[in-house]
Order: C-alpha cells, then structure tokens, then sequence
C-alpha cells in the first residue's frame, strides 16, 4: 500500500487544485494505471491567513496551520505537505505540531536547482517569500544564492499574486512584466528562477524565457509523490 498524503492547503485555491492534479496525473503518467496514493485536502479559510500575514500575526498562523496538520495526521496522513510557499516561514513550528513527516519545499527546491548545476538563481514570490531570509537561509545553506528583484519589482510581482492570480487572472500585460522582471534577474547573474508562489506558474511558463525555470508546485508534490510510493 501506499502512504497517504496530507495536503495542506486552500492558501489559494488554484494551488491546492494544482497540487491535487499533479500529483494524480504524475503517478499515471509513471505508472501507467490509476493507483495514485490517497491523498487526504485540508483547506483553510485564506482570508483570515491573510489578514494575520498582513498584520505580522505569525503565531496565529502557527496555531492555525498545525491544528489543520494534526487533523490530517488524525485522519490517516503518513507525510503531509504545506501547498505554498510563504508559509514555509513557520514550516518548523508545523512540523513540531505532528509526529509524521512534513516535506519541505525548500529542501526539495534546492536539489533540484543542484540537480541542474546552478549556484545561483533568482527568486519570484510573495513579498513575504523575497522579503523574509527564510528562502534565502534555506538555500545558503544547500550551496545556493537567491537573488530577488528591488523593491518596486517586488511591489509588482505581489500585486499580481494577489489581485490577479489568486483570483484564477491570467493577463498578457502581467505576463509581460514579469519577464522584463526575470530578464533584470538574468542580468545581475540569475542562472535560474524560483516561480517561488504556487499560482506563478499560472502566469510564466517555460517558452516565456530562456533560463530554466524551477516550478515549486510541481517539484514539492513530486517529492511527496516519491515519498508516498517508494518501497
């Protein structure tokens, strides 16, 4: 039998259904039947994670997030996933909060950015994710440095997040921006960029510029996938 995911999301609904998608479609594509783990979706309600993010209300978040990850592992979860990267930041607490495995993102994302011989790459994500050290630290620490875009760009590049994407918006005009953000990135020395929120890859894809990109939807629940069916 396969272990049983816990997917801890809702933080927003895109990257939740992304995960759940990727996950299922992965493991066909694999395996070539439909014999995918079970995967158990705890969702919040994402306006009061905003409120508190917003607010510096971390703790809250802390609270809130490990009850949500007790229930899955109360309800059958073997390893459990927080589906986004800004909360990452309170990822240890998370982890404290239960006694099976969480995965993290950001050990994922760093192997798969030294799979690819790059040391240093550039960072696209919440204001929280390029502001806060814990991405930076993360990756310092497998080897890797993390460039972000100035404050302006990062002003913009959040915007997009919350106004626009997390609401299921795709806009050229938006798509356009982010290029010219990841082109500024290449040109400071980037060899890579991070799409480090769930929902960019919404926006950017990989025919949208030349340098690779490392999408963290895709490389965390393809972990969880290899942790939940390895022998």
């Amino acid at each position: 039998m396969h272990k049983t995911i816990g997917i801890l999301g809702g933080m927003s609904p895109e990257s939740t259904a992304e995960y759940y998608l990727h996950l299922t479609r992965t493991y066909t594509a694999r395996h070539g039947d439909h014999g995918y783990p079970r995967i158990l979706v705890y969702s919040v309600s994402f306006q009061q994670y905003v409120e508190w993010m917003n607010a510096g209300q971390w703790d809250s978040i802390v609270s809130g997030l490990g009850a949500g990850a007790t229930v899955l592992q109360a309800a059958g979860a073997d390893v459990i996933i927080i589906a986004t990267n800004t909360m990452h930041i309170v990822y240890e607490q998370v982890q404290a909060a239960v006694s099976v495995p969480v995965l993290s993102l950001l050990d994922a994302v760093g192997a798969a950015i030294t799979a690819q011989g790059l040391t240093t790459v550039g960072l696209l994500g919440t204001a929280f994710t390029m502001e806060q050290p814990f991405y930076r630290e993360a990756l310092a620490r497998q080897g890797i440095t993390v460039l972000v875009p100035d404050a302006v760009d990062r002003a913009y590049v959040h915007r997009v997040v919350f106004e626009e994407l997390i609401a299921g918006q795709v806009r050229a005009e938006s798509r356009a921006g982010y290029e010219r953000i990841i082109e500024g990135l290449a040109a400071r020395g980037a060899g890579g960029i991070i799409l480090g929120c769930t929902e960019i890859p919404l926006l950017i894809r990989a025919e949208d510029t030349g340098l690779p990109l490392f999408d963290t939807t895709r490389i965390h629940a393809e972990a969880a996938l290899d942790f939940a069916v390895e022998d």
